[in-house]
């Protein structure tokens, strides 16, 4: 019986896995996740996506960056368990600008794209890039931004005459010299007086002018 050569054809392409994240702030009140579930799960049906699986934060403040399932599907992401993460608006899955980019950073080293429904906004498109890419500028020009503010503020208090830091303590210098004679270590004066050991003995020298007093570590 001769050899039987069966030819290679080219294999079907694997279906893209999509995660599909919703949230509700509360549970009841006219709020349903389902109603998201619903709709992202229709829009990847609709692209012929495969649902890999549904994260639903159910009655989780918006305000959290730690939430249940939003970390649940951040773990599955940096195990590369689905291609896309699908969600039904920006608010529903960031707390902020920030939190945003940072989601997307993540997904765009991982190789996954990011769907969000009402913005009609997908990374792996022209328009989905170029709105990354702003988003990136809005957050740097943010933080610049906080951190000129810093500086100017820093300007017009030395402009004041303001002293910055934290306020110094005064050091008394009779009660250190006090207590070291009643026989307390450096270290336990300044655990007394709420210093530094440093400061402690530097004050008791320069109070003493050239005269060294005692070993700093007695």
């Amino acid at each position: 019986m001769g050899l039987q050569i069966v030819k290679e054809t080219e294999s079907t392409p694997r279906k893209v896995l999509a995660a599909v994240y919703s949230r509700v702030s509360t549970i009841g009140h006219g709020q349903d996740p389902t109603m998201q579930t619903r709709e992202l799960t229709e829009y990847c049906q609709r692209r012929g996506w495969e649902i890999f699986d549904c994260y639903v934060d159910n009655g989780v403040s918006g305000k959290k960056d730690s939430r249940p399932e939003l970390n649940r599907m951040m773990n599955d992401s940096h195990a590369r368990r689905f291609d896309v993460v699908v969600v039904w608006r920006f608010d529903r899955f960031a707390r902020s600008v920030s939190h945003l980019l940072r989601a997307l950073e993540t997904f765009n080293s991982l190789g996954i794209d990011f769907v969000s429904l009402c913005e009609q906004i997908n990374t792996n498109t022209p328009t989905g890039k170029l709105v990354f890419t702003i988003l990136g500028a809005v957050s740097e020009g943010e933080r610049n931004l906080i951190a000129e503010r810093v500086r100017a503020g820093l300007r017009n208090a030395r402009a004041k005459g303001k002293t910055l830091g934290r306020p110094k303590k005064d050091v008394d210098v009779a009660r250190i010299n006090s207590l070291r004679a009643s026989g307390h270590s450096w270290r336990t004066i300044a655990h007394m007086l709420g210093l530094s050991v440093g400061k402690v003995y530097a004050a008791a020298r320069t109070n003493q002018g050239t005269q060294r007093p005692n070993a700093l570590c007695a």
